[in-house]
């Protein structure tokens, strides 16, 4: 860690305001000193945030980086690990109680590809993932399998199994209802689940 003395463009005042003590270059090309750097990465925390960022470009700052420039004590970062761990919960609890609303409330989709006894199949236009709990929203084209974003995993929007064990129930079943009907909306979100 190279500490320096010398002068910086006006923006990085605001990472050293009321601080005289030596800087550091951060990864993203700003200077800190470390007591600013604590305050800062404390205040954003107090904020409820779970990354730490500069307060000059947003670049994100890993908490390694932050633990090393602002030389924080032992106590500051079990301070710290736990506001973050903290923070980073609220706000997943946050965002899975706002998915099970969608989940509770979107309206239905017609799956034209899919065609049942009575004609096209109707679910839930928007599922969370078996596998990752990820929100999907089918168009209503196509066969019923789904793919998601989040964790790579191919299932069926219509019976909520991987596709591979949807087909080994409903062979040759894109196109076709699934044995078992349709799932009801999901009342729940599932949480990861590496296969």
């Amino acid at each position: 860690m190279k500490w320096t003395v010398s002068s910086w463009f006006k923006q990085e005042a605001v990472l050293c305001v009321g601080f005289k003590s030596l800087r550091a270059k951060m990864s993203c090309g700003h200077a800190v000193t470390p007591m600013s750097l604590t305050e800062h990465c404390r205040r954003l925390l107090d904020q409820r945030q779970s990354r730490f960022v500069c307060g000059v470009c947003d670049a994100d700052w890993s908490f390694q980086e932050v633990r090393k420039m602002a030389l924080l004590t032992p106590e500051e970062v079990k301070e710290f690990e736990d506001k973050k761990l903290r923070n980073a919960a609220k706000r997943s609890l946050s965002i899975r109680e706002g998915s099970l609303e969608v989940l509770q409330t979107c309206p239905e989709v017609v799956l034209d590809g899919v065609k049942d006894a009575e004609g096209p199949l109707k679910c839930p236009s928007t599922r969370a993932c078996p596998t990752c709990g990820l929100l999907v929203r089918h168009d209503g084209t196509r066969c019923k399998n789904v793919g998601c974003t989040q964790c790579k995993v191919q299932f069926c929007f219509v019976c909520l199994r991987i596709s591979t064990e949807c087909q080994k129930l409903n062979p040759e079943s894109w196109f076709r209802v699934c044995s078992t009907g349709v799932a009801p909306r999901q009342t729940s979100i599932p949480a990861w689940q590496r296969r």
